[in-house]
């Protein structure tokens, strides 16, 4: 598994972090366009990726994955469940009350990471590392409701998450995230023209 294989483009990577490259980029356009089986890629490139980030230190991105895929599976559960009663889960945006709290649970989630990988790890980045560990897990848990605000923390963190895999020279997953900001940003637009669409005809009836 360690050994690298060059890419067209010129990069070298490992398969195992070009199968999860792959699964990831599929998992995201199915996100965007609201297909429930996005969710079985996502528990497959996370269990793939907890191997990749394992072998750079990134224990903070790794136990992640695990969490992924927990989040992953309720996630499916939710979207099939609103296909069950008839129809899916609709987009939305959170309430005010609700952005604070998400806030003040992601800045917790922060801290406590945070705490964990500087004294209890070897890894070298525990500010980046435990940030956007606990960014992901917020973005994801958006996701998992189709909370519109899920693409905005997945700009902020996808564009923070490059800057870190350049510095551990992890290429491939680096342009990967630099193709998640691009998606994010039109998945935004596309879940926006969803819900106004969604109120116009709830107004016109």
């Amino acid at each position: 598994m360690n050994q690298n294989i060059a890419l067209a483009f010129g990069f070298a990577t490992t398969p195992l972090e070009l199968i999860s490259f792959l699964l990831s980029l599929l998992t995201v356009g199915l996100n965007i366009r609201q297909i429930h089986w996005a969710w079985l890629f996502s528990i497959l490139s996370s269990a793939l990726y907890a191997l990749v980030f394992f072998e750079v230190r990134l224990y903070g991105d790794m136990g992640l994955q695990f969490v992924f895929i927990l989040v992953s599976v309720w996630g499916w559960s939710q979207w099939l469940r609103g296909a069950s009663e008839g129809g899916q889960l609709s987009v939305s945006y959170l309430s005010a009350s609700e952005r604070w709290r998400s806030g003040a649970i992601g800045l917790s989630m922060f801290f406590l990471l945070y705490l964990f990988l500087k004294f209890c790890t070897d890894t070298d980045v525990p500010v980046a590392d435990g940030f956007l560990t606990a960014g992901s897990l917020l973005g994801q848990a958006l996701l998992s409701r189709k909370k519109i605000e899920n693409w905005m923390v997945w700009i902020v963190v996808d564009v923070l998450y490059v800057a870190l895999y350049l510095y551990k020279n992890l290429m491939l997953t680096a342009i990967l995230y630099a193709v998640f900001v691009v998606m994010a940003i039109h998945g935004a637009r596309v879940w926006k023209s969803i819900y106004l669409r969604s109120k116009m005809e709830s107004n016109a009836e």
